[in-house]
């Protein structure tokens, strides 16, 4: 009974809140690091930590529809970094399997956005990569809420990338290296990084859920001038609340792009 009536009163709070933030300044790339699984799993009693990951899959659709509610543009989702590649195969293996079941399941049709994998996507165990890469390929051309989810993926070597892809492009359309490196600037890395289009090669507002207040390596260029929100709750926990409240946040600071 008590359950129900905070509940009540929690989806009350949450419309008022997301009123008020209608007319106040909204992030338009969000990036969100999914952070806390295993440590959910343990602390509600559960033998197997994957079902921690189970269960942030799961909640990562329901967040997508969070962000078209509130009119995010872009939304990138940091599910596996490259130095998790290097777990042990039962481990690793499982938490792969999640993910191409969580990327499967976002791609479904109907869905109202647009997907895209990043990362070291060749690293990744057997045939995943081309699991992931189908599934996303299937949303192409839909529009709406572009997202990017993270697999593999390293925000350092992602720079070291797009230099190595800007110079074979560079020498591919016939042109000296050394020329290159004179000219050499921002915009070249920009327009090599993993992920395609417009205005991805910066994020405003990155999110991280459990706690901990570090990057780990997650979107290293593009953040440059992001604002940074921690949250304790660890992601499985994490609510439209406290979503709208990251919002507020966000739209209470002053952004000065360094100036």
């Amino acid at each position: 009974m008590l359950a129900a009536i905070r509940s009540a009163l929690e989806a009350v709070y949450v419309r008022r809140l997301a009123g008020k933030l209608e007319d106040l300044p909204r992030p338009q790339h969000v990036g969100i690091m999914l952070d806390g699984n295993r440590r959910w799993a343990r602390e509600a009693g559960h033998a197997d930590p994957r079902e921690g990951y189970r269960v942030g899959g799961k909640k990562v659709e329901e967040f997508l529809h969070w962000c078209v509610a509130a009119d995010i543009e872009q939304v990138t989702l940091f599910m596996l970094s490259n130095d998790n590649l290097h777990r042990p195969p039962e481990q690793l293996g499982p938490l792969i399997e999640i993910i191409e079941e969580t990327v499967r399941g976002i791609a479904a049709p109907g869905l109202p956005w647009e997907v895209e994998v990043i990362g070291s996507l060749d690293l990744l165990p057997g045939g995943s990569d081309r699991v992931l890469k189908e599934a996303a390929a299937g949303t192409t051309g839909r529009g709406g809420l572009q997202v990017d989810v993270a697999v593999g993926y390293g925000g350092r070597q992602e720079i070291v990338d797009a230099v190595k892809a800007a110079f074979m492009a560079h020498i591919a359309a016939g042109g000296d290296p050394a020329e290159l490196a004179e000219t050499f600037d921002v915009e070249h890395i920009s327009a090599h990084l993993y992920s395609s289009g417009p205005g991805r090669d910066r994020t405003d507002f990155i999110i991280r859920t459990s706690g901990e207040q570090r990057l780990s390596g997650f979107l290293l260029w593009q953040s440059a001038y992001a604002e940074m929100h921690f949250v304790d709750c660890f992601w499985p926990a994490f609510r439209r609340l406290d979503f709208l409240r990251a919002l507020r946040a966000y739209a209470a600071r002053e952004r000065r792009f360094g100036k």
